[in-house]
């Protein structure tokens, strides 16, 4: 596993928490900008999720198992999306509350993910 992109994902998310966590607390729903972020993360999770792919292809194993780390990528990039879906039934603060709690769930997958590989 990418030790830089599992990084990155964790840090854009939580980028993704601080800036939805903001729009919360001066009481605003979801923006279009939001929405900009939460498709960076998305394909930046995708982007994981086929270069996971890849390397159990090439034959390489995670210390835990195959089926957990897919499990986990699929979790994974599933995350944000459907906060995104959530936000955008709840057009208040809370809609970006859920977002932002949905961001931080995301860097907590990329810490396990970092464990069933290995690291």
């Amino acid at each position: 596993m990418l030790v830089a992109l599992t990084v990155t994902v964790s840090v854009t998310a939580l980028l993704l928490a601080a800036w939805c966590g903001f729009a919360a607390y001066r009481d605003q729903p979801t923006k279009d900008w939001h929405f900009i972020g939460m498709a960076v993360v998305t394909v930046l999770a995708l982007v994981q999720l086929i270069v996971g792919i890849v390397q159990l292809a090439r034959g390489e194993d995670p210390d835990q198992g195959s089926v957990i780390f897919v499990s986990y990528l699929i979790g994974a990039l599933a995350t944000v999306p459907a906060a995104a879906l959530l936000s955008l039934s709840e057009r208040t603060r809370w809609g970006s509350v859920t977002v932002s709690a949905g961001a931080v769930v995301l860097a907590v997958l990329e810490v396990r993910l970092y464990d069933i590989w290995g690291g």
